[in-house]
């Protein structure tokens, strides 16, 4: 579970890039964290996973204070950012090792599990290969496979499917229902309102820094005539918001 209470970032003492947020990630739901480009999605999610110390209020990962316990949080984390091109000179094994050594992947059963993931993710012929020779739907496979390498219960994903083949898009969503139903949290940033739509169990709009709604599509529809599309009312919340 991940539960943020009246939290802000400020930047140069001025802007308030997230003000003020509260909302709560539930175990065994995938939730939608949807929002205009600047609207603080990106902030926010690295305030949750550490990256990003908070100005103000507190965020807790299944129970565990970010700022008071930062290492058994981030331990709980499978973080995927919105930027696949990282460690770009490592092959693809040695990435994966290099992550499973971090964080403590017992040596027994770890070419196994890579192998298994590399399989999913039709990355088994390239795994020798260095990272910078992959292409951008590539390097995402890879970050999403480092970040699940120690199986943890809270998945944090920035508009992970950017780039994803359909085969491996499709795999990515398959995982993240069964980490749900496993009884884990999921959180995720997306502009696709349709994927938002088919695959997360609630959502969360935020809007220049503020949460404006929090709730289920079924919530979210209510109001609004029958028939009315998604991308209708999530233009209409954020307008007047």
């Amino acid at each position: 579970m991940i539960q943020l209470e009246h939290v802000s970032k400020v930047y140069s003492g001025v802007h308030k890039a997230v003000d003020d947020c509260s909302f709560t990630v539930e175990d065994g739901k995938i939730t939608g964290f949807i929002g205009p480009n600047g609207a603080g999605k990106t902030t926010t999610l690295k305030m949750i996973t550490g990256i990003l110390e908070a100005t103000e209020g507190k965020i807790f990962l299944d129970g565990d204070d970010i700022r008071k316990n930062p290492l058994e949080a981030k331990k709980k984390i499978g973080f995927v950012s919105d930027n696949p091109d990282n460690f770009l000179r490592l092959k693809g094994a040695e990435y994966l090792n290099f992550m499973a050594d971090i964080y403590d992947v017992p040596s027994e059963g770890r070419r196994e599990k890579i192998a298994a993931m590399a399989e999913r993710f039709e990355m088994t012929d390239v795994m020798g290969d260095k990272i910078l020779s992959y292409s951008h739907g590539m390097r995402q496979k890879m970050m999403v496979m480092g970040a699940l390498i120690h199986d943890p219960s809270i998945w944090i994903l920035d508009e992970p499917l950017t780039g994803l083949d359909p085969k491996a898009s499709f795999e990515l969503k398959e995982m993240m229902r069964e980490h749900a139903q496993s009884g884990h949290a999921v959180l995720f940033s997306t502009h696709v309102l349709e994927v938002a739509e088919k695959l997360c169990d609630q959502v969360v709009i935020i809007n220049r820094g503020r949460i404006v709604f929090q709730g289920t599509l079924d919530q979210l529809r209510e109001g609004y005539p029958e028939g009315t599309g998604l991308e209708e009312i999530f233009l209409t919340v954020t307008e007047h918001a």
